[in-house]
């Protein structure tokens, strides 16, 4: 956490992100804060659809009721929307995805763990991966290898020269830049909010605590600052999640598509 020293008031810096080892140091299983964090929010999601659906009734109550909403979000607003009922075989994963994603997201501003599991490249590329693998395996699977890549590196319609240029764009967007997009949408995003919010509450901090007492009132402003910042945190982190969810969606409907 950053802090004024001696020397005044420190900015927030890139350090964050990189914190020290907190148990097993210097092991291949060395755990720092964010992988700390990272555990703590899987045992959190699993441990919640864990409960409410371990002895499901035919009338859900409490808790199942809780966790047949969230995965109906899901089915509802995201697969039945994008892909269709026969998308629904996706649910499990895509139910996953956005529930993980949320909850990393939202440890950025749980105290004490105040730092999201998604603001690391390691997880938005790891989770970005699986998504390429899955809608590419989709596509093969449903289509056939030589149909797949000739619907998406030659859409129909266009003179045979036009294939000069847009074939190697196609390629790009859909076999290259899809799983960078989804890693640095959401890796962007949640480095952004929590340098944001680490800047208001130091800054508070050190105008509050440790700068003169003229300065003490544009504390006060840089603290209620801060407070509106995690507020809309929080709703860049439900908006993240969705996005990459929805994202998946639109391209594992791509996928099984005959059609470009």
């Amino acid at each position: 956490m950053i802090a004024a020293g001696e020397g005044g008031f420190h900015a927030p810096t890139i350090d964050e992100f990189f914190p020290e080892g907190v148990l097993f140091e210097g092991t291949i299983f060395e755990l720092n804060r964010i992988r700390l964090v990272m555990i703590v929010m899987t045992i959190v999601v699993g441990g919640f659809f864990w409960l409410a659906f371990r002895k499901p009734q035919v009338v859900p109550r409490g808790l199942q009721n809780v966790g047949e909403v969230a995965i109906d979000f899901v089915k509802f607003q995201i697969v039945d929307e994008v892909i269709g009922k026969e998308g629904r075989r996706f649910l499990p994963y895509l139910t996953t995805l956005f529930f993980l994603i949320l909850a990393f997201n939202i440890a950025g501003i749980i105290p004490p763990l105040q730092i999201a599991g998604t603001s690391v490249i390691a997880l938005p590329m790891l989770l970005a991966i699986c998504t390429w693998v899955l809608f590419n395996y989709t596509g093969i699977k449903e289509q056939g290898l030589g149909h797949y890549l000739k619907v998406n590196l030659f859409p129909s319609g266009l003179p045979k020269v036009m294939y000069v240029l847009v074939t190697p764009i196609e390629f790009a967007s859909t076999f290259i830049l899809r799983p960078v997009t989804l890693t640095l949408r959401l890796l962007g995003n949640m480095m952004a909010g929590h340098m944001v919010l680490l800047l208001f509450f130091a800054g508070t901090s050190y105008l509050l605590f440790d700068a003169g007492a003229l300065l003490k009132p544009i504390g006060l402003l840089s603290f209620g600052m801060g407070f509106a910042f995690t507020a809309f945190e929080i709703l860049v982190a439900v908006l993240q999640a969705y996005i990459f969810t929805l994202l998946t969606a639109v391209y594992l409907a791509g996928a099984m598509s005959a059609e470009h």
